[in-house]
């Protein structure tokens, strides 16, 4: 979620009815930390490379991400979203009544994993670990995420610019886990989306085994 998050889409043009809708529910309930656009442009994306799929997402806020990915990826895909606000979680879960195939949550982000492992697995709430003193980073090969699905981190501060340092613990977690596969996408000049895929981890340790006939170092 970004602060001003519905401020940034007041000169935007052309948004898919269905966030144009969350975003005016957004602001009828004072929330004001949705998604980027830049960042739902990107969630849209990846969605629609799951259609079909199990998606998850942690910190539904009134729905603008969610919004923008059930708008993409259709009736076919499954998402499941948790919010902690009891409000927000009604608001949202009345707002997708109509979408059969959207099922939201009411509780911590941890509750999510239930529902898991996710195809497509959005961390807009909890699960990051960008501050430690909130929550540590989960661990998604324990049934957050199938293997070969994505998890998607936003609200990074691009590395090298000023402030990013402060979330660079979370940073090299996510981009040097072991069973992943991650890369920094800028997506402004003040805004960065973490993206990566668990590897196979059958695959992953049969690349760390010596070869027949090396010898251990």
């Amino acid at each position: 979620m970004s602060v001003g998050g519905n401020t940034a889409y007041d000169d935007r043009a052309r948004l898919p009815d269905l966030v144009a809708a969350a975003v005016d529910l957004a602001r009828e309930c004072g929330f004001d930390n949705s998604c980027a656009p830049e960042q739902g442009w990107l969630l849209s994306l990846l969605a629609r490379g799951w259609t079909g799929g199990l998606v998850g997402e942690t910190g539904t806020g009134c729905g603008v991400g969610l919004a923008w990915m059930v708008d993409a990826a259709g009736p076919d895909t499954s998402f499941v979203s948790i919010e902690l606000d009891a409000k927000r979680a009604a608001a949202s879960a009345d707002f997708f009544s109509g979408h059969r195939n959207v099922h939201i949550i009411h509780g911590d982000w941890h509750g999510l994993r239930d529902y898991g492992p996710f195809d497509l697995l959005v961390l807009d709430g909890g699960g990051k670990g960008k501050d430690p003193s909130v929550d540590s980073p989960l661990d998604p090969a324990d049934g957050w995420l199938e293997p070969g699905g994505t998890v998607v981190l936003d609200d990074f501060v691009p590395a090298g610019q000023p402030g990013a340092s402060e979330h660079d613990a979370a940073r090299n977690h996510w981009l040097n886990h072991p069973l992943l596969k991650g890369t920094e996408i800028r997506l402004s000049p003040s805004l960065a989306t973490l993206v990566a895929m668990r590897v196979n981890e059958d695959a992953f340790l049969a690349a760390r085994r010596p070869l027949d006939g090396d010898s251990a170092s």
